[in-house]
């Protein structure tokens, strides 16, 4: 099995990445202990926070976590986030030479898109996994209607995904959800409330395989 489908496996099994974005490195590691306990093993370091390389080559010590790059806009940032350790890489926006470049090393590309053109092009390029962002300005409908004429691919919501809508998600056809802040959250983050972030997770997780 190639890391990319051991990947993606690993994603179906729960249904849920974590997204995680301005989370400080000193409490990176606990943050991601706290989603492992509630069920959410994937997680997404975004290259916009300080010290996202260092956080993602850190969390290789963790067991049974699958951790990657979010918000990696070009082929050299991936180049940098695989370097040290991503297992997949994904971005707000479709960019060809970002999917070929993780797809030579056996790393998920999971560019972004909203249109069904950019949807299809994403296909042509080869990423197994597509990113609909920002999901909730058009809702789980829109995924359903984007699976009807492009059926069989694999679809990851972004951006208001919540507990109330993931179930919807996920019944439209959704492949998994991508959750943010509020899941991995800094304040709570920041205040040690791992028993918050671990009950978020479980949620999120009993929504998604409900």
């Amino acid at each position: 099995m190639s890391r990319i489908e051991s990947v993606l496996q690993r994603i179906a099994q729960h249904k849920v990445i974590s997204i995680m974005r301005g989370i400080e490195q000193p409490y990176a590691l606990d943050t991601i202990k706290a989603l492992a306990d509630g069920g959410i093993d994937v997680v997404e370091v975004t290259m916009n926070t300080p010290g996202a390389l260092s956080i993602i080559e850190a969390a290789q010590t963790l067991d049974g976590i699958i951790v990657g790059a979010g918000t990696v806009l070009d082929e050299e940032m991936a180049r940098q986030a695989i370097e040290s350790g991503a297992q997949f890489a994904l971005a707000p926006t479709l960019d060809v030479q970002m999917i070929a470049y993780c797809l030579t090393r056996d790393i998920l590309p999971v560019p972004g898109i909203f249109t069904p053109t950019e949807l299809y092009t994403a296909h042509k390029a080869g990423a197994p996994l597509i990113k609909v962002f920002p999901a909730a300005s058009v809702g789980p409908s829109y995924v359903k209607d984007l699976l009807g004429p492009l059926d069989g691919m694999k679809l990851l919501p972004v951006g208001g995904v919540s507990v109330e809508n993931t179930a919807a998600f996920i019944k439209a056809g959704s492949y998994a959800v991508g959750v943010g802040s509020y899941l991995a959250n800094p304040a709570l983050a920041a205040s040690g409330d791992w028993k918050s972030i671990t009950a978020r997770a479980r949620a999120f997780v009993e929504a998604a395989i409900s």
